[in-house]
């Protein structure tokens, strides 16, 4: 498994000479940012180099500098001081044969500059010593896994780049990007220098403790529950249980609560996806439910959501491990997979809509927000002869084309879609 690449680069360019490799890497990193000196008036526009990179280092943004390494150092110097907060700098050579992590080599540097060596079949020139020896970063787990102290790796990178065996403890699932490493060895009980578990852990522990993917927390909430309210239930039913937050997947419930301001504003606050199931298939959870309720299947079509939402995101081989907790206008309940779990690929995600003008044709010619849009959707929707202009912007989308003058037609078209699966491009010709 890889670290997943930070979202939101902002991929930099000097010129003109830099915007064809800039547009291909544009296209692959996640909701990557185009951006230009202000001449080049279709992209991101800066006026001066030092201050834009300045204000994009400040807010925390991941920067890809398609320009020398030392312009970069030079102009981000001056606000290094905490590499734990820091965001990736990575320097790529115009012509895409070199990407090099300057800072935040285990805050998604070294995993950008991997990507887009694969993307331009470059180099990624990663220095960071347990990359190069070891082949893995402690303080850099794979998607999902968090680490609790991370302050505690630095002292076991140095033993395993030093020859010396360090030894995991599992708790909770296993740690496979960990166990096929010749110099870690598994320990079944006491005192060991790696733990990996789904509990909570106090300050004075020694061990580098590592949180496996592997609760889901089903949440369920009247129409207008108090974000706060939600919240606060959710901590406190962890808290109570002894569990970590560290070790949620994802946020789960009934699609019927998928526009719920306060299930969205949770899972935002707690940096794991929201992701929802059918009636249908909550009702399959009925026989495993510890609170079933009559009142919530004549208002919903299933026997509960909190517990039948998390029951249905572990799967069979699952367990429920915190049984429904109420407050006044939400409940929630955990369970436990037997396995680290991707919270992406789980129940349906929020569906969503993007309204967008594709202007002349040629890419060059639409804003950023619109180019983002498109190239996330599924599927789009809009006039035959419109969407023919966007050529390859389509490859792999599904496309809805009606005859001209069917405005209405295509607007429900995409309503529809974009409430069944997400994400959806509904376009307009401006």
């Amino acid at each position: 498994m890889s670290p997943r690449l930070p979202r939101g680069a902002a991929i930099v360019v000097l010129g003109p000479s830099a915007l064809g490799l800039a547009r291909r890497l544009k296209r692959r990193l996640p909701e990557a940012e185009l951006h230009a000196p202000a001449n080049l008036a279709t992209y991101r526009g800066y006026t001066r180099l030092g201050p834009h990179l300045k204000k994009l280092f400040r807010a925390g943004r991941p920067i890809v500098g398609l320009c020398a390494a030392g312009i970069l150092i030079r102009m981000v110097a001056p606000l290094v001081k905490d590499k734990s907060v820091e965001p990736a700098v990575v320097a790529v050579a115009e012509d895409g044969s070199s990407a090099v992590p300057l800072l935040g080599g285990h805050h998604g540097a070294n995993a950008l500059a991997r990507a887009i060596a694969a993307i331009t079949g470059g180099h990624a020139a990663l220095t960071t010593a347990s990359e190069v020896r070891l082949g893995l970063a402690l303080d850099e787990p794979p998607p999902g896994w968090h680490v609790a102290n991370p302050s505690r790796a630095k002292a076991l990178t140095a033993r395993l780049v030093a020859g010396k065996p360090v030894t995991l403890r599992a708790n909770a699932s296993s740690a496979p990007w960990l166990m096929d490493h010749p110099l870690i060895r598994s320990v079944a009980g006491g005192q060991a220098d790696i733990l990996v578990t789904d509990r909570a852990v106090g300050r004075g522990e020694r061990a580098l403790v590592l949180h496996p993917p592997v609760l889901v927390l089903g949440v369920g909430a009247s129409r207008g529950c108090p974000p706060a309210e939600l919240a606060a239930l959710a901590r406190r039913t962890l808290a109570e249980a002894g569990l970590a937050i560290g070790a949620v997947a994802a946020l789960v419930s009934i699609d019927l609560k998928m526009d719920e301001p306060a299930l969205i504003a949770l899972a935002a606050e707690l940096g794991v996806p929201a992701r929802f199931f059918s009636a249908r298939r909550l009702a399959r959870e009925t026989a495993r439910l510890c609170n079933p309720s009559a009142a919530t299947f004549r208002a919903t079509g299933c026997y509960g959501v909190a517990e039948g939402a998390a029951l249905a995101a572990v799967g069979p081989e699952g367990m429920l491990v915190v049984a429904k907790r109420k407050s006044r206008h939400a409940t929630c309940a955990v369970a436990r997979a037997p396995h680290p779990l991707d919270g992406e690929s789980l129940g349906q995600a929020r569906g969503s809509l993007a309204i967008i003008g594709i202007g002349p044709g040629d890419s060059a010619w639409r804003t950023p927000e619109a180019s983002a849009a498109l190239a996330t959707a599924s599927d789009v929707v809009g006039y035959r002869r419109y969407l023919d202009l966007l050529g390859d912007a389509l490859a792999g989308k599904r496309r809805h084309t009606s005859v001209l003058g069917a405005e209405a037609e295509r607007a429900r078209r995409a309503l529809d879609l974009a409430s069944d699966d997400p994400p959806y491009f509904l376009q307009f010709f401006h």
